[in-house]
């Protein structure tokens, strides 16, 4: 990356990359969106495991152990180069604020990236399946209970977790593009996403591995599992997360960077 003194110039800086990519290999693109949900499945496959044991042995106590886990999969996402959904609701709006890109085109990276988030999270979800680890799980699982606890929240719930979720998710991104040192981007990166890990707040492409998960591991849908419920809650996640990441963070600062005052991010 070349020497950026502003957030916004960061910014300006990764969306110039996700553009060129896309523009030049739609392919290429689309794969560094496939790893990106490969990471969050391994993530969220991982930490239901542990989860499970650490309830067994200690009730109540899966959920830190969770959250931990999973949070580690933005690091990865970020150290190897994937492309999110979410971070690009950030990138993407600022990128119309600014007048980096015309919002076709931010429209366009954005739907790309999360249609293949889709694809790399059914697939690798299919492949942990087929392990020894996940071919036993019984009723009652911290993976099935979890995934049956966001499918019976209320879409407002779903809504307003999902804008939560976002900001958490941005602000990571935001506070790792600022910082200059890894020694303290990694404790940091943990620390936020854990916020929105253990609260269980909607987060789209996080739901896209654990919904997998749970029906090839189950070997079909678990109880309370359709298709409108699954359906609707995508849609829900999509637009909190939208207004969390796209809105309050991405198009809120893009403002507060805006103008002459030299107060700037």
């Amino acid at each position: 990356m070349p020497l950026s003194h502003t957030l916004i110039e960061k910014l300006a800086y990764s969306i110039e990359k996700k553009e060129d990519l896309s523009r030049k290999s739609i392919a290429r693109y689309a794969v560094r969106a496939i790893l990106a949900t490969m990471y969050i499945t391994l993530g969220t496959a991982i930490g239901v495991y542990i989860s499970h044991y650490a309830n067994v042995m200690l009730p109540g106590s899966g959920k830190f152990f969770y959250a931990f886990m999973f949070s580690g999969c933005l690091l990865m996402i970020f150290y190897m180069n994937a492309e999110l959904g979410t971070s690009n609701m950030m990138y993407m709006t600022s990128a119309v604020y600014n007048q980096q890109l015309k919002w076709q085109t931010a429209l366009k990276i954005l739907s790309i990236c999360l249609f293949f988030n889709f694809v790399g999270a059914v697939l690798f979800s299919y492949l942990i399946s087929l392990t020894n680890a996940f071919n036993h799980l019984e009723t009652g699982h911290y993976l099935f209970d979890s995934v049956a606890a966001k499918l019976d929240k209320s879409s407002l719930s779903q809504f307003v977790e999902g804008i939560l979720a976002n900001i958490v998710v941005n602000t990571a991104v935001i506070v790792y593009l600022q910082m200059k040192d890894d020694g303290g981007r990694v404790p940091v990166t943990i620390f936020i996403i854990y916020i929105f890990a253990f609260l269980g707040f909607e987060h789209l492409i996080a739901n896209f591995a654990s919904f997998s998960l749970a029906f090839f591991i189950n070997g079909g849908a678990i109880d309370g599992m359709t298709a409108i419920k699954v359906v609707s809650n995508f849609f829900f996640a999509f637009l909190g997360n939208y207004v969390g990441g796209g809105l309050l963070i991405g198009l809120v600062y893009s403002w507060l960077n805006k103008g002459n005052s030299i107060y700037r991010d």
